[in-house]
């Protein structure tokens, strides 16, 4: 349960079925009972949608209070979502977005829902950037010219546009990282855990959070997780019991360090932030893993002054560049740090032959290893000058989508048993937002496994291979989340039954089933024609005939792949 997709299955593969019992669906009563009467018959019956792909017009899509060209029942249920969910309209500034900046998914014809493992780019955003590089020249930081002294303006302009982003007050500083991950590992590896330390983190957390206890348990230091929940995230007054439990005596003596997730890229919990304050207080520092939190939720540090650090990556936030993330982070905690080894860039100094260092000045560079990633820094300013427009508009379009999209798949069943075709396991929205500026309980993720007639898991492979046909981007697996996976699943017992060596096919069998989930994941350029699609899809699935015909290509696509392996 690692950062590998769900396990392709052989070319025999049978339908795996779910080791614990669950509710058929974690769905309420809908909001949108306005298109019942008509939702089973307009989507149900699915049996040509296979050979289909939509019939979607590829023509520029409209604004939110109109109806897109697509297809009679498309248009149909556009109009009662509308209905059900008026305040989708003063969302209509992303409509003009998607036909001004993401046009190509229209004229592709694909569906794009996998924004948590990393957003799409802004047409305009690219065209402003490669503008800027034909214009300029930029040369390496490390020097006076001309071009060099640019290129610095450019990376101080991309600092300050961070900070400005997350409302930072003047202790913090931004050191420019490779991604989340890399601007996590600076801290694990020079975090001065000894012998009394703890390391504490929730059990729902990337395993970019998970891999700082390598470095914990290497220097002596306790690590200690907190429970996660059946639909993840943790219990708050659980996590307060295991923080008091392991609180340091003092700083003096062992730095204890707390990683709150702001937000789950699997079961879509957000973690109440108060937690930073209550670490703070019991003496930890604090790390924030805002990778998933940041893209479509405004997060201020000037509301958390006792976060220590922070990390992100920007392409997940506006989908480019992939190579760039940040840790945002008080420069007086930066200096209780001891970094493993020093390079080019952030030393001042190196004895040679001798042991001496003088470090630089300026304390980020202390942590930028060699030559910072020049070339890219202008696009975050844009970037974030970008998303800054557009933030406030988004929580309140991926709340009525969310809504929409989890109410239409728990209705949907198979058409001969009149079974559940899905089973939602990730949280779900406790309220519906209204208005413009308020922010979602959770994020926009819905993770689900499909099930047979029978009420088994059909394979993740099997999906993952029929959503590719239809051109729909999803993602299968444990999202590198292998916590929040298990809880999801139902096999956080299991994870004591694990051997050193062990591999995914082999907790797969001590499981007796396919491991991993199917993630749908909405984002900035996302619509209800994006929505519709994966419900339609969804809906083959539960029809006899289509599914048939999509099972049987898998098959002989499995062939094929087993030959040619």
């Amino acid at each position: 349960m690692g950062n590998a997709h769900s396990t392709p299955s052989s070319s025999n593969s049978r339908i795996i079925s779910r080791k614990r019992s669950a509710g058929i669906s974690k769905i309420g009563p809908s909001c949108c009972n306005l298109w019942n009467s008509w939702f089973t018959s307009s989507v149900a019956s699915e049996e040509t949608f296979c050979n289909d792909k939509c019939n979607i017009d590829h023509s520029s899509p409209k604004y939110a209070a109109q109806i897109p060209v697509i297809d009679n029942d498309a248009v149909v249920a556009y109009s009662a979502f509308l209905k059900a969910f008026p305040e989708y309209q003063l969302t209509s500034i992303l409509d003009d977005l998607r036909e001004s900046d993401f046009s190509r998914l229209d004229r592709t014809g694909e569906t794009y829902v996998d924004y948590m493992g990393g957003a799409l780019y802004p047409e305009s955003l690219i065209r402003r950037y490669t503008a800027f590089l034909n214009n300029n020249v930029l040369g390496n930081t490390h020097s006076v010219s001309n071009s060099s002294k640019l290129s610095s303006t450019c990376a101080n302009e991309a600092r300050d546009a961070v900070l400005s982003f997350f409302q930072a007050p003047p202790e913090y500083t931004v050191i420019f990282t490779s991604n989340a991950t890399g601007a996590l590992k600076l801290v694990g590896e020079a975090y001065p855990f000894t012998n009394p330390s703890t390391y504490i983190l929730g059990a729902d957390s990337h395993n970019s959070v998970h891999g700082i206890r390598e470095f914990a348990t290497r220097a002596g230091a306790k690590v200690c997780y907190i429970d996660s929940t059946e639909s993840g995230g943790f219990v708050e007054s659980t996590a307060k019991a295991v923080l008091t439990h392991n609180r340091p005596k003092s700083h003096e003596n062992a730095s204890s360090l707390f990683a709150l997730t702001g937000q789950s890229n699997i079961s879509n919990s957000k973690n109440p932030l108060s937690m930073i304050e209550f670490a703070s207080s019991m003496g930890y520092h604090t790390l924030l893993d805002a990778a998933a939190l940041a893209p479509s939720s405004t997060f201020s540090l000037a509301d958390h002054p006792q976060l220590d650090a922070m990390a992100v990556s920007f392409y997940k936030m506006f989908g480019f560049p992939t190579g760039v993330g940040a840790l945002i982070a008080k420069k007086s905690f930066l200096a209780e740090l001891h970094r493993p080894w020093f390079s080019g860039g952030n030393v001042d100094v190196v004895q040679v032959p001798g042991s001496l260092v003088t470090r630089s000045y300026d304390i980020h560079e202390q942590f930028e290893d060699g030559t910072i990633n020049y070339l890219t820094l202008p696009i975050i300013t844009d970037g974030l000058r970008f998303l800054s427009v557009y933030l406030p508009f988004l929580p309140l379009r991926l709340s009525s989508l969310l809504h929409f999209l989890t109410s239409s798949l728990s209705r949907l069943r198979h058409d001969q048993s009149g079974t559940p075709v899905v089973r939602i396991l990730s949280r779900l929205p406790k309220c519906r937002l209204k208005s413009v500026g308020e922010q979602a309980d959770t994020g926009s993720t819905v993770s689900l496994i499909f099930l047979s007639p029978s009420g088994e898991m059909i394979p993740n492979t099997f999906i993952e291979h029929a959503a590719t046909a239809q051109s729909i981007s999803l993602r299968t697996g444990c999202m590198c989340n292998p916590g929040g996976a298990a809880a999801l699943l139902g096999v956080q017992d299991d994870m004591s039954l694990l051997y050193p060596g062990v591999t995914l096919k082999d907790f797969e069998q001590i499981v007796g089933r396919e491991l991993g989930v199917v993630r749908v994941s909405l984002g900035l350029a996302s619509s209800f024609r994006d929505v519709w699609k994966v419900i339609r899809f969804a809906a083959t699935i539960g029809n006899e005939k289509s599914r048939q015909v999509l099972w049987d290509r898998w098959m002989v696509n499995s062939e094929v792949v087993g030959k040619a392996m």
